[in-house]
């Protein structure tokens, strides 16, 4: 399957001199196209606070609508009404702000994610699943990764062929309940692992350069449970360590990660 590699949504944190990117994979399919997580979409332009809240005072989102995902699907000749799937690595702001652009479109994720967004029970969920996220009542497909069914050492798996052969959900809890990594077939034995929100910099898995403070400092704030944080980070690193050729990690908001992935794409 083709793959793109789309910034969805530019951001500005303090004390991160690099900003931060939305990541998102546009896949070519068999069937038709799917998304891998949406960025900011075109409503944040409309109604910032209703549909990322608070939070955007501290990671100072940047709207562009040229990055809005359905007109990057459009300026690459698309059409957006192909695009039947989306595969969601989680419910937060700046992964679904596009899901509204796509009312057609099926919406996967992990039945822990879709039960933690509907029903919140922390103060920090409440903050970051926003009703406005899901006013226009998306159809959200729920899947429960199995243990055992491994991939890559990861053991909690499923593959999505309701989507396409070569598309697996991997469940990675931690930075929220029920958080997901999406790894893609790219074909020529090569696989694409969009690890989302699992690491932040990839000086938190590459063993070579550090992550700034402040963000690390809002990853531990955000996350629903930072052990599991750590365990993800220690794993991924193991992967990254591997030097497996066929493999490519990226995640939501490297820039750099984002920009390497082009250069070799």
């Amino acid at each position: 399957m083709k793959v793109h590699h789309l910034n969805c949504g530019t951001m500005r944190p303090w004390g991160v001199p690099s900003g931060l990117v939305c990541h998102v994979l546009l896949v070519e399919t068999p069937s038709g196209l799917a998304l891998v997580d949406t960025g900011l979409g075109l409503g944040y332009g409309r109604a910032p606070g209703k549909l990322f809240g608070p939070s955007r005072f501290y990671v100072r989102p940047v709207f562009d609508e040229a990055e809005a995902a359905i007109n990057q699907i459009r300026a690459l000749g698309f059409d957006p009404h192909d695009v039947r799937d989306i595969i969601l690595t989680h419910f937060d702001a700046d992964h679904v702000g596009g899901l509204a652009d796509f009312p057609w479109a099926r919406v996967h994720l992990t039945g822990d994610e879709a039960t933690a967004a509907l029903a919140p029970r922390t103060v920090t969920e409440k903050a970051r699943y926003l009703p406005a996220q899901r006013d226009h009542h998306p159809d959200l497909v729920r899947h429960h990764p199995e243990v055992g069914d491994q991939w890559h050492g990861f053991a909690t798996a499923t593959e999505l062929t309701e989507v396409a052969d070569g598309v697996v959900l991997l469940a990675l809890p931690g930075h929220s309940r029920g958080h997901a990594a999406v790894a893609v077939d790219a074909g020529d034995d090569r696989w694409i692992l969009h690890a989302g929100d699992s690491f932040y910099h990839h000086g938190q898995i590459d063993g070579h350069s550090r992550a700034p403070i402040a963000l690390t400092g809002m990853e531990r704030v955000i996350a629903y449970d930072w052990p599991k944080v750590r365990d993800n980070h220690h794993r991924l690193a193991e992967l990254w360590a591997s030097g497996d050729p066929g493999l490519q990690i990226v995640n939501a908001h490297d820039p750099a990660l984002l920009r390497a992935v082009r250069n070799t794409a």
